[in-house]
């Protein structure tokens, strides 16, 4: 079994900062790219923010320059700095994982429950 578990998600006026963080537990081998993915209500999920295992990162226009993804891969922990947030980033957030576990030896991709980020203007 494979866990991604999203935390430091909640409610901040616009300007304001949060910063999301995402654990991968469980049987896993190896950790590929691991990124952010948020769903606003009535709209469809939309890619955030990506980065790989040698730390190359992409970003959705809509967030660059603001939002700043890294990683630490001793702890398989991903992480997303929100700055200058705006009431359009409100949204749920999920993280996102390509991972090979010991039970299925292949590249999968697996999904967090989501934390929901609330800015008001």
């Amino acid at each position: 079994q494979v866990q991604l578990v999203e935390s430091g998600g909640g409610s901040v006026q616009a300007g304001g900062s949060l910063r999301l963080a995402c654990v991968a537990s469980g049987s896993i081998v190896s950790i590929d790219a691991m990124g952010w993915f948020r769903q606003a209500p009535g709209k469809q999920r939309e890619f955030v923010a990506r980065i790989t295992s040698v730390g190359s990162t992409n970003y959705a226009d809509s967030v660059k320059g603001r939002f700043l993804i890294s990683r630490d891969n001793a702890k398989n922990t991903v992480y997303l700095q929100m700055n200058s947030l705006k009431p359009e980033d409100t949204a749920v957030y999920y993280c996102n994982a390509d991972l090979v576990r010991r039970a299925l030896p292949r590249l999968s991709n697996y999904w967090g429950q989501g934390t929901q980020v609330t800015v008001s203007s």
